[in-house]
């Protein structure tokens, strides 16, 4: 007689358990469970039987159960400032990688910039018990990671200097990328500049700022050559926003530099809807290097960021903190260089 689609089962009233699949191999339960999680103690042929039980009956193994007896899961928690942003995505890829190669998965949550909302995933991170957080810190003063020292919970700061020699980090030079383009544009001939920078509690922000006031200080000009610009958020619609003020300015800078190449393409559009040409009028700079730089209608001068090595580094030493890849792990503060990737928007000399 077939079944109704309304009609119970006995196995969709409970879940197989290890018990079952023990009991239809005719093992142990300790054997099912070293086939599962220690498959080299037990002889292949026996292996087979338990693997074909397990098959039959449809058995899915516990991952609560396995955390409360481990003290953690096999996953790890990455918390970044915009996923909307293609560098985070990039990053979040390199540390893929390296998590599947420990066979770990890899959740990926977006703080927007936001410390509030950081605390809360951390705080969330710490009860699911993660195996590790990688963070990009959207709160300046580092209090939101207090929740995961007390928890013991493994963290690596990702694209952030750690402050101390007692936390991982793997980061980027911002100051020497902000230097990188403030010498460029000063070489061009540029006496009159502007900075879209973004929420100004972000380090990334302030470094870069920095790095182009000790360039154009190089080159003899005042700190008032250089106009910041606020942008609540490191977005287009932001750099939308800048351009907007950019062009109701009675004295128009000649080149701007902005945070992110998603705030310099929403310069770029607004110079572009205004009739305003780049770089003739005005030079345009970003940072990041992502994908939409080179293909922008006016291919973006920007500062690359490898990405997907950041990732990837602060995966292996969240490894290492866990003790997966090295047990007798020190903390490390790794510093990448970044590198100017000059283009069309800022090729023209005065």
């Amino acid at each position: 007689m077939s079944r109704h689609f309304g009609e119970r089962t006995e196995n969709a009233e409970r879940m197989v358990g290890i018990k079952d699949v023990a009991r239809e191999a005719g093992v142990s339960v300790g054997t099912v469970s070293n086939v599962i999680n220690r498959p080299e103690r037990v002889s292949q042929e026996t292996r087979a039987r338990v693997q074909a039980a397990i098959e039959r009956l449809g058995y899915v193994r516990s991952e609560s159960a396995r955390q409360l007896r481990a003290g953690s899961s096999r996953l790890v928690a990455l918390l970044v400032l915009d996923m909307a942003n293609p560098f985070f995505v990039d990053l979040a890829r390199g540390a893929e990688r390296a998590a599947r190669r420990a066979g770990l998965g890899v959740v990926v949550c977006n703080s927007g910039q936001n410390p509030d909302e950081e605390a809360e995933y951390l705080a969330l991170f710490a009860e699911q018990r993660v195996n590790g957080v990688l963070v990009t810190p959207a709160d300046p003063t580092g209090r939101t990671l207090d929740t995961l020292r007390r928890q013991g919970t493994p963290f690596v700061l990702v694209d952030r200097v750690a402050p101390g020699t007692e936390q991982c980090s793997v980061s980027v030079d911002d100051v020497a990328g902000g230097a990188l383009i403030g010498r460029h544009l000063a070489q061009a001939g540029h006496r009159t500049l502007a900075y879209v920078s973004g929420p100004p509690h972000l380090r990334q922000v302030q470094d870069r700022r920095e790095g182009m006031h000790r360039a154009l200080a190089e080159a003899g000009l005042p700190p008032e050559a250089l106009l910041e610009l606020p942008a609540g958020q490191l977005d287009v619609a932001a750099g939308r926003d800048a351009g907007a003020r950019l062009l109701g300015l009675a004295q128009r800078p000649t080149a701007v530099f902005c945070a992110n190449d998603l705030l310099a393409l929403g310069v770029l559009q607004a110079m572009y809807a205004a009739g305003v040409r780049v770089p003739e009028d005005l030079a345009i700079v970003g940072y990041d290097d992502i994908e939409f730089a080179a293909a922008a209608a006016v291919p973006l001068t920007s500062v690359r960021q490898p990405a997907a090595a950041l990732g990837n580094m602060a995966a292996e030493l969240l490894l290492e903190e866990t003790g997966q890849a090295a047990p007798d792990h020190c903390h490390q503060r790794v510093v990448l260089q970044p590198e100017l990737v000059v283009r069309q928007s800022s090729l023209f000399r005065r």
